[in-house]
């Protein structure tokens, strides 16, 4: 079973498992602010779910690759939408600030 780290905390999951459904299912905080009350709900529209992903996942899909081009994120950011990723191996996961994520400043708790 693949391991997800992320602020702090270390959860595990089925090899396939939607990334937010996960965070969320284990009381991760996954959005910022108001984005709590304020998103798409994962289907991958608002953006307001982009962290930052090293391990081994789902390749971006065409939705995720249209919102993360489109500002205030960018394709340079290296940043993925938790709604969209499979999980298919041990990662770390880092949020970032700002509404969408999009931020420069890690979020550790």
């Amino acid at each position: 079973m693949p391991t997800i780290t992320v602020k702090n905390q270390t959860i595990t999951c089925e090899s396939g498992a939607n990334l937010r459904r996960v965070l969320l299912a284990n009381n991760i905080e996954l959005y910022n602010g108001k984005a709590n009350f304020i998103n798409c709900m994962g289907i991958g529209s608002c953006g307001t779910c982009a962290v930052e992903i090293i391990g081994e996942v789902s390749q971006p899909n065409w939705k995720e690759k249209v919102r993360l081009s489109l500002p205030p994120h960018s394709l340079t950011q290296n940043r993925r939408l938790a709604c969209q990723t499979q999980v298919f191996g041990d990662i770390l996961v880092k949020k970032y600030d700002g509404f969408w994520g999009q931020g420069d400043n890690l979020i550790e708790n």
